[in-house]
């Protein structure tokens, strides 16, 4: 019997491993469905806390990355530049997740690819999961580290339904000269297009961007509508997005009062659950990994494998705290019917929010220490809200005269 099974090998698991290496824990399985180097629909971006969470776990970045040192925020014919607290690195995910495997291949844990997990039995003494080659493998604790579809998290939530975020996503070619080689776009021109969230182009190694567009689940949108969106709204920045060229992916978003664990069970990164408004999840992933490796550490010593403290402790965390707070601004920002206006034009025309906006995509600031300046900047707009409404309604009058393809639900 194990005493560790991590189920799923991307940076939520490795990091996982990485952490109980670190605290002396030596017999541990991970487990992955797929092979390394695989495709991985990801926007590629190490916003957030990623080079603490790297440095904390003793892992390195050791691929080609292009640091991004700029944010520009579009929204229909508005356009402010933000500079980051410090650059954004944006990596490629096939590469990214394939060094963190070898890295923790290095520390001595045994990684099995190609092998999945299809089943669990929590019994009373053990956990028994069963895996897509037949096998039936015991461990004291598992880990769900297995992405949106995670087994563990289905076990923990009962396959509840509920509407997940939705993200498109392809890398593209474009020429030399077409888009900047180290700003990030977030644009929210799909907001008024029927989509609750935003398109984004990052900058890639070699000439090539990161193109996307992310749903928040307010509503039910099609996938074809999403996709629609998304070529519309690159063609207005001069991209174009071939055909079926575009791979989607539901993600959860976090929950504070949502199950992440269970007696002998855990979970972490998209299982469970990423940031809620911008879509991030790598560095999120990494962070809740240090917290799951060090509650599973204590419990392995002490005999309590019970993680009834697991939630809490990631709620009190910075990890948890950002994603409370961001969890309470998507639901503002991107709420159905047209609430969300007055929130996107605090957003968009106050300079102190996309400061801090930039700041917590940079992870240069904890956005949930920053709650008098938000509270400040709530109270400019009450203020000015009338001139603010009305800039809005001029940035978005070029797109409103001409016909534009609307997400349509399905």
């Amino acid at each position: 019997m194990h005493q560790v099974i991590v189920v799923g090998a991307g940076p939520a698991g490795a990091a996982v491993a990485a952490r109980l290496v670190q605290q002396g824990v030596r017999d541990i399985l991970v487990l992955d469905r797929y092979g390394f180097p695989r495709e991985k629909p990801c926007g590629g971006g190490l916003t957030g806390h990623a080079d603490e969470a790297l440095a904390a776990l003793d892992l390195v970045l050791d691929v080609p990355h292009v640091p991004a040192p700029e944010a520009q925020v579009r929204f229909g014919a508005f356009t402010r530049t933000v500079r980051m607290g410090r650059p954004v690195n944006v990596i490629r995910r096939e590469e990214f997740d394939a060094s963190l495997v070898a890295q923790v291949r290095g520390k001595g844990v045994e990684i099995v690819e190609g092998e999945g997990v299809e089943g669990l039995e929590v019994g009373a003494d053990r956990v028994t999961v069963t895996t897509s080659r037949g096998r039936r493998l015991d461990a004291q604790v598992v880990v769900g580290a297995d992405g949106a579809a995670s087994v563990v998290r289905k076990h923990l939530t009962g396959n509840a339904k509920a509407l997940p975020h939705r993200l498109f996503k392809a890398e593209l070619t474009v020429p030399a000269g077409a888009w900047p080689g180290d700003v990030m776009l977030y644009d929210f021109t799909p907001m008024l297009r029927g989509v609750r969230g935003y398109l984004w182009v990052f900058p890639v190694k070699d000439g090539r961007v990161n193109v996307g567009i992310m749903h928040y689940p307010a509503f039910r949108v099609g996938g074809p509508a999403l996709i629609d969106v998304l070529t519309q709204g690159l063609a207005e920045v001069g991209i174009s997005l071939p055909a079926k060229s575009a791979h989607g992916w539901p993600v959860w978003g976090y929950q504070p009062g949502g199950p992440v664990s269970a007696p002998r069970l855990l979970t972490v990164g998209d299982a469970a659950g990423i940031d809620a408004l911008t879509g991030e999840g790598i560095a999120v992933a990494m962070e809740q990994a240090v917290i799951a490796g060090d509650t599973i550490a204590r419990g392995l010593a002490t005999g309590d494998l019970g993680f009834a403290r697991y939630r809490r402790e990631l709620r009190r965390a910075v990890v948890g705290r950002e994603l409370a707070l961001d969890r309470w601004l998507a639901r503002l920002l991107y709420q159905s019917g047209e609430g969300w206006r007055p929130w996107m034009s605090l957003v968009l025309f106050d300079p102190d929010v996309l400061e801090l906006y930039a700041a917590r995509v940079s992870g240069s600031e904890i956005l949930a220490d920053q709650k008098p300046r938000l509270f400040r900047a709530l109270a400019r707009h009450l203020a000015r809200y009338p001139s603010r409404r009305r800039q809005l309604r001029e940035a978005a009058q070029p797109l409103l005269q001409v016909p534009v393809s609307s997400a349509s639900s399905s």
